[in-house]
């Protein structure tokens, strides 16, 4: 059996970077890209790909309000130069995106 890389992330961070929107504990896109190590838009195009497979309380499009006003509770972000509205993961979509 082959070894896996495993990455051990503290808590801490893990928690900084869920987010509570539409009533939904919810991972932007960005942070879950960052998480496996890949780029945001090569994992919005497998999401896009596979759309149908996630139903509408496992992800969805932040408007820009509340896009703004989470980039106003967290000033040093990364989140300025985005062309377009992140996609927001709830428990179930990091689930099926991680399968």
């Amino acid at each position: 059996m082959s070894e896996q890389n495993t990455v051990s992330i503290p808590d801490e961070v893990m928690m900084s970077k869920i987010y509570v929107i539409r009533g939904h504990k919810v991972m932007l896109d960005e942070d879950l890209a960052t998480l496996y190590s890949i780029e945001t838009r090569r994992l919005n195009e497998q999401v896009k790909r596979n759309i149908e497979r996630f139903p509408e309380d496992f992800i969805f499009v932040l408007s820009e309000q509340e896009f703004a006003d989470l980039m106003s509770q967290n000033a040093t972000s990364s989140w300025g130069a985005r062309r377009k509205q992140p996609y927001a993961f709830t428990e179930h979509g990091v689930l099926l995106l991680s399968s």
